[in-house]
């Protein structure tokens, strides 16, 4: 059985899907861009701001799972350049003990929604 997981502390979804669904004991998440969810703005000041917000979004949905980042066994992150990966590395890293992260791949993509630079997807189990 599948539970849906919503939070306002992060951004509404913009089309037809939910924030992540739960099911058993583990949170699959959609991905996450750097709306504020506050403002419905997007926070596009630099690449490192920018991931930063997706991260902070992305928290606020593993918490409204009842989870950390200790949680995430798998991450997709989606670029526009792959000359901003180490400035995006750099933050995403920032949120994982290195001893413990997760399995990821990074791709570089033609375009993501909002004409963002970045989005990172998650898997999580309790």
């Amino acid at each position: 059985m599948k539970k849906i997981i919503t939070t306002p502390n992060a951004p509404a979804p913009i089309g037809p899907y939910n924030q992540a669904v739960l099911s058993g004991n583990t949170l699959y998440t959609s991905g996450q861009i750097a709306l504020h969810p506050e403002t419905g703005e997007l926070v596009l000041d630099d690449i490192k701001t920018e991931t930063h917000q997706v991260m902070t979004n992305m928290k606020a949905v593993l918490e409204a799972a009842n989870m950390t980042f200790d949680n995430v066994i798998k991450s997709s992150i989606f670029i526009s350049d792959m000359n901003d990966f180490a400035l995006i590395n750099d933050v995403y890293g920032s949120y994982f003990d290195d001893a413990n992260a997760p399995a990821r791949e990074t791709v570089q993509v033609a375009k993501l929604p909002k004409n963002v630079n970045v989005e990172i997807s998650m898997i999580a189990v309790k």
